[in-house]
């Protein structure tokens, strides 16, 4: 066990003031691992093999262009990367949809939230190419009542006119929502949003390490979160 493991403390969610509960998808309902995968090694890959180029060299291309958007919307579309790399990016995700899988732990958080009644919308920066194959895939879209998604709003996650146009959109109670992400800016909009109960992941690719992530309350998982909600509804269920 490491040092950050050893001393980390998981955060607590008030259930009684929780009335929305909105989920990021890549790291925090599924596990992010698909997507390190995906750009880390399949993409270099692919764009080597087409333009001829090393597996360096490729790495070495797409690198800017990956940091030239990082956090703007063009960062998460298929359609954007599509046209500048000349791969298919959506038929590249479903060539690879096995490795698409939950969190552990993800499913059974995703079915107390909706036994205990309460609204269960996802918030995504995924392209639709990427969270309708996902959550078909996986099942997981029975879960959700709502999927909210930055390409069509317009602003991706981090920008608080995301937000602003979601609660336009589809009205909800800011102080009365949770919201978990695995991503710190998008965390940190979220709570400048006025959100009432902001919660970080600190493990979202199951095949890497634990990571700090100290700006904002966080756990390791969504499932840290599912033995106080169960506890929470019961304790209620019993007083009615």
């Amino acid at each position: 066990m490491s040092g950050y493991d050893s001393c980390a403390m998981d955060a607590s969610v008030n259930w009684t003031e929780v009335e929305w509960v909105l989920l990021d998808m890549d790291g925090t309902v599924l596990d992010l691992a698909f997507d390190n995968y995906f750009w880390r090694e399949l993409v270099p890959q692919r764009y080597a093999q087409k333009n001829g180029l090393t597996l360096e060299h490729a790495r070495a291309v797409l690198k800017p262009k990956f940091e030239a958007v990082m956090h703007t919307l063009p960062w998460y579309c298929t359609d954007y990367w599509s046209a500048l790399t000349g791969l298919d990016m959506a038929a590249l995700k479903a060539e690879v949809k096995h490795r698409i899988g939950p969190v552990p732990g993800a499913e059974a958080f995703l079915q107390a939230v909706r036994r205990s009644g309460r609204r269960l919308w996802l918030a995504t920066n995924a392209h639709p190419d990427s969270w309708r194959l996902k959550l078909e895939y996986t099942g997981f879209g029975r879960y959700f009542e709502r999927v909210i998604c930055s390409h069509d709003v317009g602003y991706p996650k981090e920008d608080l006119r995301f937000w602003s146009a979601v609660c336009e959109a589809h009205p909800f109670a800011r102080t009365r929502t949770l919201f978990v992400d695995d991503s710190l800016p998008v965390l940190l909009a979220a709570r400048a949003f006025g959100i009432g109960q902001v919660i970080g992941i600190r493990k979202p690719d199951g095949t890497q390490p634990e990571r700090p992530l100290d700006a904002v309350p966080s756990v390791r998982t969504l499932a840290d979160l599912t033995p106080a909600l169960t506890a929470a509804d019961a304790s209620a269920a019993a007083r009615s």
